[in-house]
């Protein structure tokens, strides 16, 4: 399927992980706006469980992402609402 093959990651993540962005104390939440930029981009995730990962967003939508998480030396589709973000960087 073209359309589907398009938007898999051009191959693996940067070999690096980025520093966390700094963010003030009170409440946090992920910007569905701020995100979208991050599509077809490489993007680094926190999670407010305290796992991260480089991932590659195909879809932001107002309360949810998706797209490629890479996992164990490949890329694996997944998803998440964006209420479970901690904090990102593309």
């Amino acid at each position: 399927m073209f359309f589907y093959n398009r938007q898999q990651p051009p191959g693996p993540p940067p070999s690096y992980t980025p520093k966390k962005p700094s963010t003030g104390p009170g409440l946090k939440m992920v910007d569905p706006g701020a995100i979208r930029f991050c599509r077809y981009k490489f993007t680094y995730i926190w999670l407010e469980n305290g796992r991260s990962f480089w991932t590659w967003l195909v879809f932001v939508g107002p309360t949810s992402v998706a797209g490629f998480r890479w996992m164990r030396g490949g890329w694996r589709f997944w998803g998440t609402d964006i209420r479970n973000i901690d904090s990102f960087s593309c």
